[in-house]
């Protein structure tokens, strides 16, 4: 059970980066609604491999997320997240 102090790490709000903030919008988003807004942005600009769905392929603004990579797994994605939120 969460009480007020110990949020659980998904649910703790956090800052996104420049990068992130240009996909998911600016403002403290917990990682939980950031994988989610990533999610529905991915989905919407159609950036899942349509032959490997676990791997997704990166557009302008996910580049710079992703470090520069084309294509990242989903598992990938999530690490490189973390490092765009504080």
């Amino acid at each position: 059970m969460a009480t007020g102090k110990n949020t659980n790490a998904l649910q703790k709000p956090l800052t996104p980066s420049a990068e992130l903030a240009a996909v998911v919008g600016p403002g403290q988003l917990s990682r939980g609604e950031t994988v989610s807004k990533m999610w529905e942005y991915i989905k919407k600009n159609n950036l899942q491999n349509p032959a490997n769905k676990r791997e997704i392929l990166a557009d302008a603004k996910l580049k710079p997320i992703f470090h520069g990579k084309d294509a990242v797994s989903m598992f990938e994605m999530n690490k490189h997240l973390a490092q765009h939120l504080k």
